[in-house]
């Protein structure tokens, strides 16, 4: 049999752009014109977004055109994406002459375009989970889907592990309802856990052998480099942003055509930004800043000017990780550690973006110890190790935003709503009476609150539950979303554009006159207008640098195991690898002032300093289980005797400081201080658990709707936001014995924050493992770090440079 018109006609297209089919998409397309659903997971800048626009294109030529309307979902989790993803397929589309509209919906687009898409839908909707959520609640919804055959997810494994992931579950899961031949399809590069992300992709009730894996049978070609300082003492022990080595990296990009060079923090883009142009001040104009914070159009033409090759170096964050296909990038630079594997080799991916291309990223370490990181993290890439993204199960708050959406919308009915949401993954588990507590919380606000007015939002007409309040579904609309971040207010020029968001908590301390730095400028707050900041061009060379809230990334657990395993091979057989033989003196010195563990042994370091006295402890599990298992441990010895302890903890272990020396030995000797028994319990009594599922529920009641933030322009205070939150769990925890919410609360600390199942597994193998305790003279290099991060929390940036310099003056001479 010949092949079909829409074959020919994309193979054409294909020929005119001396492109070939890769292996993999012509099995994706094979797959997806079969009618299945499934996964097609390849390296990014292989060509995966034609492995499925090209069959989608086919089928459409193949078809008679009967249907009319919207038919395509293309789903992606970041609205830089969507401009990229817009080019390319509408390029497709032009040059094969098709008569098929590809359009954006996201919260950038213009209400102008919305009211059109309202009349008239296009062909493929390009869209981000949180805009397809309020295609929901508009008025005839269904109607809105009911010719969607297919749904592709961009970058799932983005989604993944996120409450932004549930979104999306429980939105297919209603477009499956509207059309149960719904075709499902996730696209992914950097993931682990393939088979269960499709799982919950389809959901738990279709069979997995029905859908197909499509992999990519060739693997990227990946150089990592390490950028590595003349002298190791180049390189401080720790407390330092990486620009000791600002230099190399200048040589690095000079020798591409252009680089992008990644940070973990918006403050450390601006940093580096900052110390590069008065350094290098011929980067001006050539040298841009890409963050979050920074303004939409700002960061727009940041992305147009990599595409038009008119920037040399971008200095960004997670902002560009994802799939923007900038070809003129050479090389990535990633300052201080990833903290994962996926996500350096995601980075990398943003070099040598086309297929059989090579990607090139460089490591620039931050601090000495990082070099480990440097080579474990080329061991990680090297075996094709990935991490898992585990779903989120059971966010009730999500679910309840959803069950408010859909009764803004068309409204739903209760059992068949009932059973479109257990046939989700996040929600299989869920019990018919924790469903009708949801109920009765979309309709009363839960039995403390039931009395007021403001909670009641659903109500039930002819068997419909429905939002009839008019300013109840304005709310709504307003507040939909489950990325709920600190009240941010925008930066303005007196005279001129806008720059960006900064958050209130750092606006408060400001006083006019004042300078920071920010989208690469230096800055002078001249006061507080209407929720706006203004400011205006300075020219000092001094000011304060703007801190954004969020929690330090925790190492994964897989980076974590190479990093064990290179350290043990340290000791028994000296590695001849250039970051070795760097690192070689301060390994020396870890080893004369105590030893460096292997893979079978727990290192408990002693010692004592004018501070008081010291317990170090190296399990390499991330900060993340290091701070809870510190917390943990200090509850456990203070039952034993009365005793208060000062925690630290950083990527590698933990420290307990205290006024009293403790016989660490002896105590392990009488007693389970690393027992997995009754470990729940005690962490729930350790951490004040209380008064941190207080702090998460204030982004619970947001997202399940308990509490408005504010109208645009007119936002609620953080502080403000925090108290209601406040109140609100108070009144929930007292009188509500089942409240899921407030038991969602306690869940999440647990899962996010002290991460106890990874605490759980740690303290097993520590359980399993050889305990060493060592007294020290003077802190080691591996105990450096965790004083520096327990001072960070004290000092000011300038103040801690200068005590660290004190500091490694006095610990690093054995004399």
């Amino acid at each position: 049999m010949g092949k079909s018109r829409g074959h020919r006609v994309v193979d054409q297209w294909l020929e005119s752009k001396n492109w070939v089919w890769a292996s993999f998409q012509k099995k994706a397309a094979a797959a997806y014109l079969a009618g299945a659903s499934g996964m097609v997971n390849a390296p990014t800048g292989s060509g995966k977004t034609y492995a499925l626009w090209l069959p989608i294109l086919i089928r459409h030529i193949n078809a008679p055109k009967t249907r009319k309307g919207l038919q395509v979902l293309w789903v992606t989790p970041l609205r830089a994406l969507s401009k990229d993803l817009h080019r390319n397929m509408e390029l497709a589309c032009l040059e094969m002459n098709l008569q098929w509209e590809v359009g954006i919906r996201t919260g950038d687009t213009h209400s102008q375009d919305r009211l059109r898409q309202k009349k008239r839908m296009p062909d493929t909707l390009i869209i981000t989970p949180e805009s397809l959520h309020q295609l929901f609640s508009q008025k005839n919804a269904s109607t809105t889907f009911k010719n969607v055959h297919t749904v592709v997810i961009d970058e799932w494994h983005e989604l993944m592990g996120t409450k932004r992931g549930t979104q999306m579950e429980l939105a297919l899961s209603r477009l499956r309802a509207i059309n149960p031949l719904l075709q499902t399809w996730g696209i992914s590069a950097t993931i682990g856990n393939l088979d269960q992300a499709r799982q919950v992709l389809i959901g738990p009730q279709a069979n997995l052998e029905d859908t197909v894996l499509i992999k990519a049978s060739h693997k990227k070609r990946l150089k990592v480099r390490t950028i590595l300082p003349q002298k190791i003492e180049t390189l401080p022990w720790s407390g330092y942003m990486g620009i000791k080595l600002v230099d190399q990296v200048v040589e690095v990009v000079q020798q591409h055509r252009t680089t992008l060079v990644f940070t973990n923090t918006r403050s450390q883009t601006e940093i580096w930004y900052r110390t590069i142009l008065e350094r290098y001040p011929e980067f001006a104009g050539i040298m841009a800043l890409h963050h979050g914070s920074l303004d939409r159009e700002i960061r727009d033409w940041v992305e147009d000017a990599l595409h038009q090759e008119r920037l040399k170096l971008v200095i960004c964050t997670s902002s560009l990780d994802l799939g923007v296909d900038f070809r003129p990038v050479e090389a990535v630079v990633q300052v201080g550690s990833p903290k994962s594997i996926a996500r350096f080799v995601q980075r990398a991916g943003r070099s040598g973006h086309q297929p059989g291309a090579t990607s090139t990223i460089y490591f620039c370490p931050t601090n000495a110890l990082e070099l480990i990181e440097a080579v474990s993290l080329r061991d990680g890439v090297e075996r094709n190790v990935l991490e898992d993204r585990p779903p989120v199960m059971q966010a009730y708050d999500v679910l309840a935003q959803w069950m408010l959406t859909l009764a803004v919308g068309d409204g739903f009915q209760e059992r068949t709503l009932y059973e479109e949401v257990k046939r989700t993954f996040a929600y299989q588990l869920m019990s018919r009476t924790e469903w009708e507590w949801l109920i009765g919380y979309v309709s009363t606000g839960s039995s403390s609150l039931q009395v007021y007015d403001e909670y009641k939002k659903v109500e039930l007409v002819d068997g419909v539950y429905q939002v009839l309040s008019r300013k109840v579904a304005l709310r709504h609309r307003l507040s939909m979303g489950t990325i709920v971040s600190e009240s941010s207010l925008k930066v303005k020029l007196q005279q001129g554009r806008y720059l960006g968001q900064v958050e209130e908590s750092f606006v408060t301390r400001l006083k006019p006159g004042d300078v920071f730095f920010f989208g690469g400028m230096s800055v002078e707050f001249l006061r507080l207008h209407e929720m706006t900041v203004m400011v205006k061009k300075a020219t000092a060379k001094k000011g304060m640098l703007v801190r954004w809230a969020g929690g330090r990334m925790p190492l994964s657990s897989q980076l974590s195991a190479f990093i064990r395993q290179r350290l043990a091979e340290a000791q028994a057989n000296p590695s001849k690898e250039k970051e070795f033989t760097k690192l070689a003196p301060l390994l020396e010195l870890q080893a004369r002032r105590s030893l460096i563990p292997d893979a079978n042994t727990l290192l408990i370091e002693q010692g004592e300093t004018r501070e008081g006295y010291h317990i170090f402890i190296y399990p390499f599990e991330g900060r993340l289980v290091h701070e809870g298992m510190a917390i943990l441990l200090a509850y456990r010895l203070s039952r034993l005797s009365p005793i208060t302890f000062t925690v630290a903890m950083n990527d590698y272990g933990f420290e307990l400081l205290s006024d009293q020396y403790v016989d660490v030995a002896a105590l392990l000797e009488e007693h389970a201080l690393f027992s997995t028994d009754h470990l729940v319990d005690d962490i729930y009594q350790s951490v004040n658990a209380t008064e941190m599922a207080r702090r998460k529920f204030r982004e619970i009641a947001a997202i399940s709707g308990l509490m408005f933030q504010g109208y645009p322009g007119k936002y609620q205070k953080a502080r403000h936001l925090q108290a209601s939150a406040s109140l609100l769990f108070t009144v929930m925890s007292k009188y509500e014995d089942r409240n899921l919410l407030i038991q969602q609360a306690y869940q999440e600390v647990l899962t996010y924050q002290v991460e106890e199942q990874r605490m759980r597994v740690a303290l097993t193998r520590i359980a399993a493992q050889q305990i060493r305790i060592m007294k020290i003279a003077k802190p080691t290099p591996l105990a450096f770090p965790i004083m520096v991060d327990r001072l960070r929390e004290q000092l000011t940036s300038e103040k801690l440079e200068d005590r660290i310099d004190k500091m490694l003056q006095q610990y690093s001479h054995e004399n």
